[in-house]
């Protein structure tokens, strides 16, 4: 295990700056609160931490719309702030991955500024820039995520410009060799200054088509959504020509080239095509494009184990010499307790599907909240933050009821995140999960999470081993995890009552010490796992 890159089995704690803690009450989240709260995410046994925008930006989406590559927007704090951060969370062995959203940037930026000035200054190709169709319409049929055209006119030079998300986050031009070789220099400055990794935001929409050819339409049965709902017009094409074009790969081998002169840094790309496992398996192929790749395939609205299976068997088939990262929830979709949970939300579910992401075979992302399984906040519509929820309200209600301030403090008017007004509201039923309850509860999904992570640190077979699938069913999961002679055997009953799980064989177990979760000693061929409970053995040996 000592030649093993740290990330390969990680726990990345996803930090979404603007709702961890508000160190200077202005109701906005900021880095010094970060900071404050590293020793409690340093409790929960995380590797690293990844934390979502900083950079100046006028925060159209929140931060990924940069308007400046190397600078920390004034309200998150400032570069000083940064160094700190590293340097604090580095003393607790903590590592920080911070994402780069390299396919785009806010139409504030100064290349965009300078870009559309005029068809022949020195950045005019440096954005997607077309003329349009003889009868003055877009040059294609290409759309944008977050509603309408990708495309919008700019006078000044009687030309339209690419979007794949807001109008406000106009698309660089990849294939302007200026532009990339620019890119690699602003992610260089954060690997300077000592950052381990990047998340990489939307890195399929990178390049897009020469030609500009429309995309074809998709059938309506074949419709889903991967980001995005299945009423979007957005799900009615098959994206072919906008985004995860072949010279995508080329851009990353010279990402990766970058990397590889600063050891121990680390890649994770987040992946969103047609077909995300085929296209995670591409970019982490050979060594030499992405280290990990994780995609949007379970964070569905149902919870199936027979899903689950399906879709980790899938991508282990395709993946080769590549690394899966998983995650359940982020802060971009409905929080996994109300998605999953049902009407009950039970919390030993909450502990349960915990556990299931923290033994799947690759590395984890845990959102910001998941170690307390909290629900999804309800926002009214006057109370909307997001463009996205705005744009497509009442059917799509947006991403903010997942970024609500984190509750510390059941006492306090805004659950101890700020003293003043917040940004997103708190709502009642999250003091009731706060921080500060759970804390002092043995039987808590924050301290459940805390044990279940520090074990976990101890079992190379969960970190690093293969996975085989014996049994799964809509509500329940079984697999084996193994590395050299050492074999866990891993059950999961996602219903509110006690399953008898058939297995595919007679597997004689061993209960495991120091382990909170039902273990089992003897030898099972029907295996009882308790309702919402999980069920961790070693097969003996």
């Amino acid at each position: 295990m000592t030649t093993t890159p740290w990330w390969r089995g990680a726990v990345v704690y996803q930090v979404y700056p603007r709702s961890l803690m508000d160190a200077n009450n202005d109701g906005i989240g900021d880095i010094p609160g970060i900071i404050s709260k590293l020793d409690y995410i340093a409790s929960l046994g995380v590797d690293a931490i990844w934390v979502s925008p900083f950079f100046k930006s006028p925060m159209k989406d929140f931060g990924y719309d940069i308007s400046d590559y190397r600078d920390i927007d004034p309200i998150f704090g400032t570069l000083a702030d940064f160094d700190e951060l590293i340097a604090k969370a580095h003393e607790r062995n903590i590592k920080i991955i911070i994402d780069q959203v390299l396919s785009h940037t806010s139409d504030q930026h100064a290349w965009f500024t300078e870009s559309r000035e005029s068809r022949d200054n020195p950045k005019a190709d440096w954005y997607v820039w077309a003329d349009p169709l003889p009868d003055g319409t877009p040059p294609n049929n290409w759309l944008a995520i977050f509603g309408g055209s990708a495309w919008e006119w700019e006078p000044r030079r009687c030309q339209y410009y690419l979007h794949n998300f807001l109008k406000t986050q106009p698309d660089l031009n990849y294939h302007c060799d200026a532009v990339r070789e620019q890119i690699l220099q602003e992610v260089e400055f954060w690997l300077k200054r000592g950052v381990d990794g990047l998340r990489l935001d939307a890195i399929i929409f990178c390049f897009h088509d020469k030609l500009l050819r429309s995309n074809p339409a998709k059938p309506e049965a074949e419709r889903r959504g991967r980001g995005f709902r299945e009423d979007n017009p957005y799900a009615f094409q098959r994206h072919v020509y906008d985004c995860d074009r072949p010279e995508n790969l080329q851009f990353l081998e010279s990402l990766r080239t970058l990397m590889d002169r600063y050891p121990g840094t680390v890649t994770l790309g987040e992946i969103a095509s047609e077909d995300s496992l085929k296209t995670m398996a591409e970019y982490t192929a050979g060594n030499s494009r992405l280290h990990m790749a994780y995609s949007f395939e379970l964070l569905v609205d149902t919870l199936s184990g027979s899903y689950i299976r399906e879709t980790v068997e899938t991508l282990e088939q395709n993946l080769a010499e590549g690394w899966p990262c998983w995650a359940i929830g982020n802060h971009d979709v409905v929080r996994f307790m109300s998605r999953w949970g049902g009407k009950d939300q039970s919390p030993q579910l909450a502990k349960t599907l915990n556990a299931m992401l923290f033994s799947l075979r690759g590395s984890v992302c845990s959102y910001q909240g998941e170690e307390l399984g909290l629900i999804e906040a309800p926002i009214q519509q006057h109370e909307l933050q997001d463009p996205y929820g705005i744009t497509f309200w009442p059917r799509f209600k947006g991403r903010d009821g997942c970024r609500t301030p984190m509750p510390w403090n059941h006492t306090e008017t805004y659950a101890g995140f700020s003293q003043v007004k917040t940004w997103l509201p708190v709502p009642s039923a999250h003091k009731e999960q706060a921080v500060s309850l759970q804390e002092s509860d043995p039987a808590s999904i924050l301290n459940a999470y805390r044990q279940f992570m520090n074990w976990r640190k101890g079992q190379p077979a969960l970190r690093l081993g293969d996975i085989q699938f014996i049994a799964d069913g809509v509500n329940y999961l079984v697999f084996t995890r193994s590395y050299g002679d050492d074999t866990l055997l891993c059950a999961f009953n996602f219903s509110a009552q006690e399953n008898l799980i058939h297995l595919d064989a007679a597997y004689q177990l061993s209960a495991i010490e120091g382990h909170s979760c039902t273990t089992l000693a003897g030898q099972y061929e029907r295996l009882p796992v308790p309702a919402y409970g999980t069920v961790i053995a070693r097969l003996a040996k």
